[in-house]
């Protein structure tokens, strides 16, 4: 069974930095693209921002441009998001999801494999 496992979740001040990590198990994400979403508290999942299998596109959400970063490193099996001054909102469970393929391109549609999710949450 794939396994992706999030880890670095967290509560943070606002205005705070994070890092979460995507590591995969029992199979390797190279080819693989790779997508974060959150879900808060009453709302939908939403996709937070993407990563292409050779890390040549990345897609991030309005509500996060310019604060959260994705980033992956194949030799570690890992994908990461960077999420600097973080607020109130950005508060969710937040899950990584695989789809194979993607080579140039990303998107947050079609994800096969699943993390279970790990809690942000930004409050003072």
């Amino acid at each position: 069974q794939l396994q992706l496992v999030e880890s670095g979740g967290g509560l943070v001040q606002p205005g705070e930095s994070l890092t979460l990590s995507c590591a995969a198990s029992k199979f390797t994400l190279d080819g693989y693209a790779i997508g974060w979403f959150r879900q808060a508290p009453g709302k939908e999942r939403e996709g937070v921002s993407c990563i292409s299998s050779n890390s040549g596109f990345t897609k991030n959400a309005r509500s996060v441009k310019g604060r959260f970063t994705i980033s992956r490193d194949n030799a570690k099996n890992t994908v990461y998001l960077q999420m600097k001054s973080l607020k109130p909102e950005d508060t969710a469970v937040y899950y990584c999801a695989a789809v194979f393929g993607g080579s140039d391109f990303c998107d947050y549609n079609g994800m096969d494999y699943w993390g279970k999710g790990t809690l942000v949450t930004v409050s003072s």
